[in-house]
């Protein structure tokens, strides 16, 4: 049996990165400091870089015998993917969420961190560096928001279902084909109420667990992006599923995701968003 790591002493190494290795790097990015991936939308900055190398590391030792997928790593290398299916402890790592607003010197941007073992997320952890706190949940373990202060641990949980011309969530509608991107677009801004994109996962899901969002659907589900936010978000009380009503895993990166206060709230944004 894995003994998991508390989810402090995983902020803990999180806040440590984001003090020495991102935060100085905020506002204060050079032209050499930044680089596309696969486009202008994908980038990768040096603090994305640099934090992920500090982490990885730091990360097993927490674990004996855990491995480490990281976005950057992933992207040099997605065979590292074939970790999920091994059974052992992987450590999900996204060491800058919201790059291109990091890079823009925008305020939504984070540090995640998840853990699966076989298969399944056991803890995940998302630190605000700007907002000088995190969330975090361990399975079984409910959700919680800490303060850099120190003082004690705030329980989380979703916001209350409502109609769904009052939610307020997020929607991604980037990755979608036309014409459905333009037909899911319109039905959202007929019978939705207001919805955003603030370009960084990591936020989209403390919006719900804070009290500021009921919803947010993703077309795109790289792990490091979901892993901890959909761990969290079940701690507080949410539902998530696939496009087709199916559970969300790790290792699963088609299909969608739609999170809603519970499983009523999202079948209702689900009949909007998909006509049905």
């Amino acid at each position: 049996m894995v003994a998991i790591p508390a989810s402090e002493r995983v902020a803990q190494i999180m806040r440590e990165t984001a003090d020495e290795v991102i935060m100085p790097r905020y506002q204060t990015l050079g032209e050499g400091d930044i680089r596309e991936k696969t486009g202008p939308k994908d980038l990768v900055t040096i603090a994305d870089l640099e934090a992920e190398r500090r982490m990885t590391p730091l990360l097993q030792d927490l674990l004996p015998g855990s491995t480490v997928i990281g976005e950057e790593a992933a992207s040099d290398d997605p065979e590292v993917f074939r970790l999920l299916d091994s059974g052992d402890p992987v450590w999900i790592v996204d060491p800058v969420d919201g790059t291109s607003n990091f890079a823009k010197g925008g305020r939504h941007f984070c540090v995640m961190v998840g853990l699966v073992v076989g298969g399944e997320a056991v803890l995940g952890v998302i630190l605000d560096p700007l907002g000088k706190r995190w969330i975090s949940a361990e399975r079984g373990g409910g959700a919680w928001r800490q303060s850099y202060d120190g003082g004690a641990a705030e329980r989380l949980s979703v916001l209350a279902p409502a109609p769904v011309e009052e939610m307020r969530g997020a929607l991604n509608f980037r990755f979608l084909d036309s014409p459905l991107k333009e037909a899911m677009r319109g039905r959202a801004n007929d019978a939705l109420g207001d919805h955003f994109r603030l370009g960084c996962a990591g936020h989209e899901y403390l919006h719900m667990v804070t009290g500021e969002a009921h919803f947010a659907m993703y077309i795109k589900k790289m792990p490091w992006d979901h892993v901890p936010g959909c761990l969290i978000h079940s701690e507080a009380g949410g539902h998530q599923a696939r496009f087709d009503g199916q559970p969300y895993r790790a290792h699963d990166m088609t299909g969608g995701i739609l999170a809603a206060p519970d499983q009523e709230s999202w079948q209702a944004l689900h009949r909007v968003l998909f006509a049905g």
